[in-house]
């Protein structure tokens, strides 16, 4: 399976909750990084237990996934019935048709208002 699939794999178990599905993917030493709350996660069944426990209510819709090589970037958007709808950058390395390393970007949108000085030069979306 080429780089891009294996990732765009990884979003589809997680929204079926595929758990074990989801640990196919990932190497056993799986490193992600989550620097916006300042959490490494190590080990595959760590990164697929705390997707698996995540409070239920959540949905994934994939908006982009780009790849060169090993290198894939995706893009998805994260609705939560209780918690709002967030947006999450991740970059993934994927080796031998596992992921094995990630840096995922977590934000929910409108948590970072813009300022009023740059209104004149914006549009909102």
């Amino acid at each position: 399976m080429e780089s891009s699939g294996v990732v765009r794999g990884l979003w589809e178990r997680m929204q079926a909750r595929d758990w074990a599905g989801v640990g196919e993917l990932l190497a056993e030493d799986l490193v992600v990084e989550w620097p916006v709350s300042g959490e490494r996660i190590v080990g595959r069944e760590n990164y697929v237990r705390i997707n698996a426990e995540y409070p239920e209510g959540w949905t994934i819709r994939v908006l982009r996934v780009v790849a060169s090589g090993d290198e894939v970037v995706s893009e998805v958007e994260v609705p939560h019935t209780g918690m709002g709808v967030h947006r999450v950058a991740s970059f993934w390395t994927v080796r031998e048709g596992r992921i094995a390393r990630g840096r995922e970007y977590w934000s929910e949108l409108g948590s970072d208002p813009s300022p009023e000085w740059r209104a004149p030069y914006v549009q909102r979306i």
